[in-house]
């Protein structure tokens, strides 16, 4: 099942609305690839909310896709990690320590306001565009 991938001003947010197989995890990859590059996003947030199992393939594809849109030039965030999986992430040893995570959408939204502010007046943009 894909995931929706929406745009806010140079954001955008993908909202994971149930556990990945593989290949939609390989899917939000390249779309995600696909419309940093189109849109010229700064920013990306990734909600997983509604995940209540996340698996060693999702996670280290969560972690390649904050390098890769890194590498592109925008900053991602992964919001909502439900406490369970956090549990479990760190029981299995698989951790985010190099990239940002937050609480929720909202936080996810104000860390990359801050993060991005400096780029996004140097291109003459703001997030309400």
């Amino acid at each position: 099942m894909p995931v929706p991938i929406l745009k806010q001003g140079t954001y955008l947010i993908a909202s994971v609305q149930s556990a990945l197989t593989d290949a939609d995890t390989e899917r939000l990859q390249d779309d995600l690839m696909k419309q940093v590059s189109k849109y010229r996003a700064h920013g990306i947030i990734v909600d997983v909310t509604a995940i209540d199992v996340m698996d060693s393939f999702a996670a280290r594809s969560l972690r390649t896709i904050a390098h890769m849109t890194q590498l592109r030039g925008a900053e991602t965030v992964i919001v909502g990690l439900q406490p369970e999986v956090a549990f479990a992430m760190v029981q299995l040893g698989l951790t985010f320590e190099d990239m940002h995570t937050a609480l929720d959408l909202e936080e996810g939204l104000a860390w990359l306001n801050r993060k991005t502010t400096g780029r996004r007046q140097r291109d003459g943009r703001d997030s309400g565009r």
